[in-house]
């Protein structure tokens, strides 16, 4: 609450009030460096959430036709970057991109984005796949349908509420994310919010507290909005 009020402080002092100002919101629009990093950490936390959304559904679709033998296997591996301290997978790109002399930068940290944030939408998706019918495709079928009718008609709307928590979980992580962010990006120009925070040297600005009011004043709207919806969708039924 403190973050809140002190973004409107006229001094730096989080501390001290001393007067009403608007002044670290125009600064923070002003500041090519922040509006950079937003920039890039937007970019990235939308492309590799519908990427990795895309991907984990359709794995976690394939997962329930497999056998039960290759089913296990591949959810044992798909759990290791998930239990896994963030650290290790980190370091793990970081050896991946040296070895095969890729450029660290834009590139290496969505690729990243997009491979730690998979496992999370199959392991939200999968068990709401497995809940279904096992002849609900098969019933699609008998009625004329294409094997991609019967995906995006009948499975996916079926499905829908699991998809949209995956890619919710994938958005978030993607977003909040430093660690794996950091080595995957390592020597090049390249920042996200956490990293671009990260390389301040004379601690946080004034024009962070503003960027984080902002952030929670998005978030708590949206929150707002689902509740209102909720609200209405339960007195519609």
């Amino acid at each position: 609450m403190s973050l809140v009020v002190f973004s409107f402080n006229e001094g730096r002092s989080l501390t001290r009030w001393t007067g009403f100002s608007l002044q670290w919101y125009v600064k923070l629009f002003e500041s090519q460096d922040i509006m950079r990093a937003v920039g890039t950490t937007i970019i990235v936390a939308v492309i590799s959430t519908l990427i990795s959304t895309f991907i984990g559904t359709l794995a976690a679709i394939s997962l329930t036709k497999s056998r039960r033998v290759l089913r296990e296997l591949t959810m044992s591996a798909n759990n290791i970057p998930i239990v896994n301290p963030e650290i290790v997978t980190a370091i793990a790109f970081f050896v991946l991109f040296g070895t095969f002399a890729i450029q660290r930068g834009f590139t290496t940290m969505l690729l990243a984005h997009i491979a730690f944030s998979t496992p999370y939408v199959i392991i939200t998706v999968y068990p709401k796949v497995r809940s279904l019918d096992p002849n609900l495709a098969d019933a699609a079928y008998d009625l004329g349908a294409t094997p991609l009718q019967a995906l995006i008609r009948v499975i996916l709307p079926q499905i829908k509420v699991a998809v949209i928590a995956g890619a919710a979980i994938a958005f978030t992580m993607s977003f909040d994310d430093f660690v794996i962010s950091y080595f995957a990006a390592s020597g090049s120009a390249i920042k996200n919010i956490s990293i671009y925070l990260y390389t301040l040297k004379r601690g946080v600005e004034p024009t962070i507290n503003a960027l984080s009011t902002l952030i929670i004043l998005v978030i708590g709207i949206k929150i707002t909005h689902d509740y209102i919806k909720s609200g209405k969708k339960k007195e519609e039924e």
